[in-house]
């Protein structure tokens, strides 16, 4: 069967809370997911993932990452993502932020069909390893969430 589904877990474990998608999709690892999903920490590399999206044709890219928005640590956010952006992307090889993967597909003239994210709210964005009490509660919710995404598309 063929690749339907990119989880995409995205941020540097170098920097305390800014790992938690990278966790996530450990987590999601040992889940049990259909074959046309599939799983990859991209960590810091975001220009692999954008060139990777490009190459594909998935009905539905999911970005797990750590995001501010102003909320308590560790809540987590479901938000469906503008592809539409046809801005001049900012290039920069480890930058993961969802805004510059998609002007980057936009400008390679591949913008993807449907994205979303899964965020958590950071508490600590240190140089340090491992990630904050509240964020590492919140990565059982995301994977869930994740799971939940995965179960309902295309209903």
């Amino acid at each position: 069967m063929t690749e339907r589904m990119l989880v995409a877990g995205v941020g540097n474990v170098f920097l305390g809370d800014d790992g938690f998608g990278v966790e996530v999709v450990r987590r999601l690892a040992g889940v049990p997911l259909p074959e046309w999903v599939r799983i990859a920490d991209y960590g810091v590399r975001g220009l692999h993932l954008a060139y990777d999206l490009a190459g594909l044709d998935h009905e539905l890219t999911i970005l797990v990452d750590a995001t501010v928005r102003g909320d308590e640590a560790g809540t987590v956010h479901v938000v469906e993502l503008d592809t539409s952006i046809t801005a001049t992307p900012c290039l920069d090889a480890h930058g993961m932020q969802p805004d510059v993967v998609l002007n980057l597909l936009a400008w390679l003239g591949c913008p993807p069909r449907r994205m979303v994210l899964v965020g958590c709210e950071p508490a600590v964005l240190d140089h340090r390893m491992g990630l904050s009490p509240a964020v590492e509660r919140a990565v059982g919710t995301a994977a869930g969430a994740v799971v939940d995404i995965v179960t309902n598309h295309g209903r």
